[in-house]
């Protein structure tokens, strides 16, 4: 692993597990449904050497304490105490797929806590996949009855009044393949008054992400960005 192992509790039971690494301004990096930290290695490898990067498993993800059912309003919570707990000021937030949404949350719900939001292939509802995406999901929960899938094709519930509360430099990311309808990714950057949106050409949801140095390229640039 590229960081020291560690955990949180953030509540009685609930034990957040994270890897911490680098110097510099904080990052906090956060996977996507079914993933844990180890997808963001490549990129840390590259991010440790201007942030001091935090990485965390969801609840329910990796090494992370185990859930019953899953929501990303208590995946929001669980990200919102793991900041305050570790006394982390003023985070850039990084969220790919679930943990864009859960970025996306945190911003709209407490707007004074990061000083920059960078989210990858986010939808605000499971309408913002593309027919086939959600459609192949849909096949899937009926054959495997999964809690993660479950979550995916019952939320998010995001409103674009709910994305107007958020204040912080905003920048909103897809690939040009990717599973989320280009329209509704637009939607998301233009409900957000401080933002930018970026397509990565020939990218998929998650070839420009997962065990990936193309992210961090972006991450590096927009962090030296003093305004949009």
């Amino acid at each position: 692993m590229f960081g020291v192992i560690m955990f949180v509790n953030i509540d009685e039971n609930k034990k957040i597990h994270y890897e911490k690494v680098g110097s510099g301004k904080a990052l906090i990096m956060l996977h996507g449904n079914g993933e844990d930290l180890t997808i963001f290695s490549e990129a840390v490898e590259k991010l440790k050497e201007h942030f001091t990067v935090y990485t965390m498993d969801t609840g329910g993800h990796g090494q992370s304490y185990k859930v019953s059912d899953y929501h990303y309003a208590d995946f929001c919570d669980d990200v919102y105490k793991f900041i305050t707990l570790l006394n982390i000021k003023k985070p850039i937030f990084y969220g790919f797929s679930d943990g864009g949404i859960i970025g996306l949350m945190l911003a709209c719900k407490h707007p004074d806590l990061l000083s920059k939001l960078i989210v990858s292939g986010a939808n605000l509802t499971p309408s913002g996949l593309k027919n086939i995406s959600y459609l192949n999901m849909k096949l899937g929960f009926f054959f495997t009855r999964s809690r993660l899938v479950k979550m995916m094709i019952n939320e998010p519930n995001i409103t674009a009044n709910d994305l107007a509360k958020i204040t912080v430099p905003t920048y909103i990311t897809a690939g040009e393949k990717d599973v989320i309808k280009p329209m509704h990714t637009r939607l998301i950057a233009q409900s957000i008054s401080n933002s930018h949106l970026k397509i990565f050409p020939k990218q998929s949801h998650s070839s420009y992400i997962v065990h990936s140095q193309k992210i961090a390229d972006y991450i590096i640039e927009v962090a030296d960005k003093n305004s949009l």
